[in-house]
């Protein structure tokens, strides 16, 4: 059994703001929806080894998740910081506040575009 990806959302028109959190902050490639879902609004997104797959989804009346959240496993503290860097260019505060409370790791927490939570995290090498 595997994860196949993570539903998050945003309210409605708010697939740009998803799009420059997940594709120019993350470095994710937006990939088509199905036809069958694709009125429904919202993008997707993927790694480009396919290892993450995020769906960003609209809902109305949208609330952010504030307390649950993906965790995106990144290759090395120096790419975690090179996100980090890229993600505070585009206006996203990083919170390291958390960095050395999850043993054998380091992390930082964002908020994407609308306010949801996603954390960030490298093997401490």
């Amino acid at each position: 059994m595997r994860l196949h990806h993570v539903q998050l959302a945003c309210p409605p028109g708010g697939e740009d703001v998803a799009r420059r959190f997940w594709v120019q902050g993350l470095g994710l490639a937006e990939v088509p929806k199905p036809a069958t879902l694709a009125g429904r609004g919202g993008a997707w997104f993927r790694s480009y080894d396919g290892g993450l797959e995020v769906h960003v989804g609209v809902e109305d009346p949208f609330a952010p998740a504030r307390k649950a959240h993906p965790a995106v496993l990144l290759d090395d503290v120096a790419e975690l910081d090179r996100v980090a860097t890229r993600l505070e260019a585009l206006g996203h505060e990083v919170d390291p506040s958390e960095r050395d409370t999850f043993p054998g790791h380091v992390r930082w927490h964002v908020r994407d575009g609308h306010g949801n939570r996603v954390e960030l995290l490298a093997a401490r090498g």
